[in-house]
C-alpha cells in the first residue's frame, strides 16, 4: 500500500470514528500519524502513552493483601499510614491479612496529612532503618504519596532530595532505578493516587506544593475497597470528592497532547502529564457522570455504600485519566493556597496543625478558572457542564465559561463549601505571594488550554476571594 493511501486511510478512520472517545466531533483533531515521520523529532508532541497501576475492586478486597505479598515473595513489608488511621479498621484489616499469611511487617504510622519534604525524608529514614523489600500504603493521598517517595529514595540512597522533584524547583531527573513493589489501599475517594506516578508535597521554602512525577512511581497494585469509605466524615467526603471533580474537569479541558511542546527526544523523557487525549477523555467522562449521580448522596449519607462505592471507583477512574492527561490551573493555583495556610482548621480533620485540605484548595478557584479557559475550547466546556447535569440546549459558545463556572458553583453550594479564599484566611494583600507560588508550577500550568500572564493569575485569585 502506498504511503499516500495509508495517510488517506487514517484520515478517513479519524473523521468517521463514533466511539465514545471521539464522540465530540465538533472538536475532532486529526492525529499526526505519518505526516511528521520525515522529521525524527517534531516540534510538537505527536504521541501519547497510557500507564496505570493494576487495580482490584471489591468490598472487603483488603483481605487479599497478605496473599499478594506472598505471591510477590516479600519477606519484610513496610506498612505506612497516618496516626488517625492506625487505630481504624482499614489498617487492622491490612495487618490481620499479613499476619494470617505469615508476612513480617514494620508499621510506620507517622505520615503527615498534607506532607512536606521533611515528612517524606522522615518516612525514608524509617524505611532505611528496617530494610523492607515491599511497601503497603493504607490511607488517603498523603499516605500513598509519602510511600511512593520513601520507596524511591530508599531504592536510590545516593540521590539528593531535589534530584527527582519537578523542575524548575528540582532537577526533574527521570527515574531509572528499579523500585520495590508497592500496594496502595486508598481510604478516601479523591486523589486517585493508587493509579498514578505522582507524589505531591509541601515545599516549605517556597510555601507551595510541588511533587515528583514519573511513571516508575505508580503502585504495583491498587486495592479499591469501598468498605473503607464508610468511616469518612462528611467534610472529608466533600473535600476529597472535589479533588475527583477537578481531576476529571481539568484533564478533560487540558491542552491537547498534540499541542504540547517540546516533543521528547527520547520516550523516557515523555512526561507523565501529556495533555488531553482521547483515552483519558473516556475516564473523565465516566467520573463526571458518576459525580452527577452519587456525589451528594455520598457526602450526606455516611452509610450509603452504593454511593460511596461509586465515588471510590470514580476517584480511581479519574486518576487513570488525569494521571496521563494531567491537570492544569485549579491544581496550579491550589498549591500556594495550601502552602500559605495561616490558621484554617477544617471540620472533620484531627490534625494539630493548620491545613487546607487538598480538594478544598483545588475547587476554590474552579469557577474562575473554567470561566477563564472556556474560550480555548467552548464545546468541551459545554460538554463538561452537560455531563454534570446542566441544561445546554440553548447555550451559545460565548457563554460556555459562565455555564461551567455556574455548574461548578452549584455543586460547591450543595456541598456547603466555604465561600472563597477570604473564608480560608486570605485577603487581596496575599495575592502577590499566591502568584509567586503558582509561577514555578510549569508541569501543570503549561497544560492549561490558555496561556496566563502574572496579571491573569492575580485576577483568578481575586475572582476566587468570594465564590457565591
Amino acid at each position: 500500500m502506498s504511503r499516500k493511501r495509508v495517510v488517506d486511510l487514517f484520515q478517513v478512520l479519524n473523521s468517521q470514528c463514533k466511539c465514545p472517545a471521539h464522540s465530540n466531533m465538533a472538536e475532532a483533531r486529526p492525529l499526526r500519524l505519518l505526516s511528521d515521520m520525515s522529521n525524527p523529532t517534531p516540534d510538537k508532541e505527536y504521541a501519547f502513552e497510557m500507564a496505570s497501576s493494576t487495580i482490584r475492586i471489591g468490598p472487603g478486597v483488603t483481605r487479599e493483601v497478605g496473599m499478594d505479598m506472598v505471591n510477590m515473595k516479600a519477606q519484610r513489608v513496610c506498612v505506612m499510614t497516618d496516626p488517625h488511621l492506625s487505630k481504624l479498621a482499614p489498617v487492622k484489616a491490612t495487618l490481620d491479612s499479613l499476619t494470617r499469611h505469615g508476612v513480617k511487617f514494620e508499621l510506620f504510622d507517622k505520615v503527615r496529612v498534607e506532607p512536606t519534604g521533611d515528612s517524606f525524608l522522615e518516612a525514608t529514614k524509617f524505611v532505611r532503618s528496617v530494610q523492607c523489600d515491599a511497601f503497603i500504603a493504607v490511607g488517603g493521598g498523603s499516605v500513598i504519596d509519602t510511600c511512593k517517595a520513601a520507596n524511591l529514595y530508599y531504592c536510590d540512597p545516593e540521590a539528593e532530595f531535589l534530584d527527582y522533584v519537578n523542575a524548575p524547583i528540582g532537577k526533574g531527573k527521570p527515574v531509572t532505578v528499579p523500585l520495590k513493589p508497592l500496594i496502595a489501599i486508598p481510604t478516601t475517594s479523591g486523589t486517585g493516587s493508587e493509579t498514578t506516578g505522582v507524589s505531591i508535597f509541601d515545599y516549605e521554602p517556597l510555601k507551595a506544593k510541588t511533587g515528583i512525577a514519573n511513571r516508575a512511581l505508580k503502585p504495583t497494585l491498587g486495592l479499591i475497597d469501598p468498605l473503607h469509605t464508610l468511616s469518612l466524615p462528611e467534610r472529608v467526603t466533600a473535600y476529597s470528592g472535589f479533588d475527583v471533580f477537578c481531576h476529571a474537569l481539568e484533564s478533560f479541558t487540558a491542552l491537547p497532547y498534540t499541542e504540547r511542546t517540546p516533543c521528547p527526544t527520547d520516550p523516557l523523557l515523555r512526561p507523565a502529564y501529556q495533555g488531553q487525549n482521547p483515552v483519558s477523555d473516556v475516564w473523565a467522562r465516566f467520573a463526571l457522570q458518576t459525580i452527577r449521580q452519587y456525589f451528594k448522596r455520598a457526602v450526606y449519607n455516611q452509610d450509603d455504600l452504593e454511593a460511596r462505592s461509586h465515588m471510590h471507583l470514580a476517584s480511581a477512574m479519574a486518576g487513570v485519566g488525569f494521571g496521563n492527561a494531567g491537570v492544569h490551573l485549579c491544581h496550579g493555583l491550589s498549591y500556594p493556597i495550601s502552602g500559605n495556610v495561616k490558621t484554617f482548621h477544617p471540620a472533620g480533620y484531627s490534625d494539630d496543625h493548620p491545613i487546607i485540605p487538598h480538594g478544598l484548595s483545588v475547587v476554590m478557584s474552579a469557577p474562575a478558572v473554567f470561566n477563564f479557559t472556556a474560550a480555548s475550547s467552548p464545546e468541551r466546556h459545554i460538554e463538561a457542564a452537560e455531563l454534570l447535569g446542566a441544561d445546554v440546549s440553548r447555550v451559545k459558545k460565548a457563554d460556555a465559561g459562565k455555564l461551567l463556572a455556574d455548574t461548578v458553583r452549584g455543586y460547591m453550594d450543595q456541598m456547603k463549601i466555604e465561600n472563597g479564599l477570604k473564608v480560608l484566611g486570605y485577603t487581596s494583600a496575599d495575592i502577590p505571594a499566591l502568584v509567586t507560588g503558582t509561577l514555578p508550577q510549569h508541569r501543570i500550568t503549561k497544560l492549561a488550554p490558555r496561556e496566563q500572564s502574572e496579571e491573569d493569575l492575580a485576577n483568578l485569585f481575586e475572582n476566587s476571594m468570594s465564590v457565591y
